[in-house]
């Protein structure tokens, strides 16, 4: 299977790329395998209902077509939407936003939502919250994936 339109779209123009001064959180993910690293920026504020949504998010990505578009795609399914809706956010949900992806990417979408998770987590810990314990499974699962990274990369 070859990209969707949309996928080269976001490729090429992606959406909410850049770095964040001052985020309320970070998220950092990468794969030892295909070498893909995403970091994901948020900045919560509240709605009308006095929820805590995501206000603002940015991503930087270090990696192939697909892990540039499902930073971008993530990024327009999260802002504005309550912190749990978009902990919700999984890779079937990225996937089917973007067209398709080749089963080969999928991966990609999963570093994603990963990607949202690290930094909910991070604003979470940051201001003394309560953290589910999905999302605590999750980023120990995360943390290890990138120390494996981390140390592959000082071996070069």
């Amino acid at each position: 299977m070859l990209y969707t339109k949309k996928v080269i779209d976001h490729f090429k123009n992606p959406h909410n790329f850049g770095k964040m001064k001052n985020p309320d959180g970070v998220g950092r993910v990468g794969n030892i395998v295909c070498g893909d690293v995403m970091q994901l920026y948020i900045k919560v504020g509240k709605n009308k209902k006095k929820k805590e949504v995501i206000k603002k998010i940015k991503f930087e990505t270090f990696g192939c077509v697909a892990a540039l578009a499902t930073s971008s795609i993530i990024t327009d399914l999260a802002k504005g939407k309550t912190l749990e809706r978009a902990l919700n956010i999984e890779k079937a949900e990225i996937v089917k936003a973007l067209g398709g992806l080749p089963p080969i990417k999928i991966h990609c979408s999963i570093l994603a939502s990963e990607a949202l998770a690290e930094a909910i987590y991070d604003y979470l810990s940051k201001n003394n919250r309560e953290i589910p314990k999905t999302l605590q499974v999750k980023h120990k699962r995360n943390h290890q994936g990138l120390e494996k990274i981390e140390k592959k990369w000082q071996k070069k």
